[in-house]
C-alpha cells in the first residue's frame, strides 16, 4: 500500500494559520499596543484578564490560534528556505526543525494556557 504523503495537512494548516492569525492578530495589537497604552481604552485588570483565560472555551481558542500561527510560520519558514535560500540538500533537517519547532511550541502554549488560573 502507497503512504499518502503529509503536503495536503501541512497546506491546510498553513492557510488556516494565515487566516487566524490576518483576522485575529491585527485587533489584539491594536488593542494592548495602541488603544490601551495611549489611553483610548481602559486596560483590563489582571484579575479580569485571569479571569477570561480561566474561561475552557478562551483557553481552547486561544491554543488554537497560536498552534495555526505556528503552523503558518513553520510552513513559510520551511519554504522560504527550500526555494528561497537553495538549501533543498537539507530538506529533512528543515521539516525537523520547522514542524518540530511548531510541535514543541503548541506542546508549550497548552502547558501555559492550562496552567494558568
Amino acid at each position: 500500500m502507497r503512504r499518502r504523503p503529509a503536503e495536503p495537512l501541512l497546506w491546510m494548516l498553513f492557510s488556516a494559520g494565515g487566516v487566524v492569525t490576518a483576522l485575529l492578530l491585527p485587533a489584539l495589537a491594536l488593542l494592548f499596543a495602541v488603544a490601551f497604552p495611549l489611553g483610548l481604552l481602559a486596560p483590563p485588570g489582571h484579575a479580569e484578564l485571569l479571569a477570561l483565560i480561566a474561561h475552557p472555551v478562551v483557553r481552547v481558542g486561544l491554543f488554537f490560534v497560536f498552534t495555526l500561527s505556528l503552523f503558518h510560520w513553520a510552513h513559510r519558514f520551511r519554504y522560504t528556505l527550500y526555494d528561497g535560500l537553495q538549501v533543498k540538500h537539507l530538506n529533512d533537517v528543515i521539516n525537523l526543525v520547522c514542524y518540530g519547532g511548531a510541535v514543541v511550541g503548541s506542546i508549550w502554549a497548552a502547558a501555559v494556557l492550562w496552567g494558568v488560573g
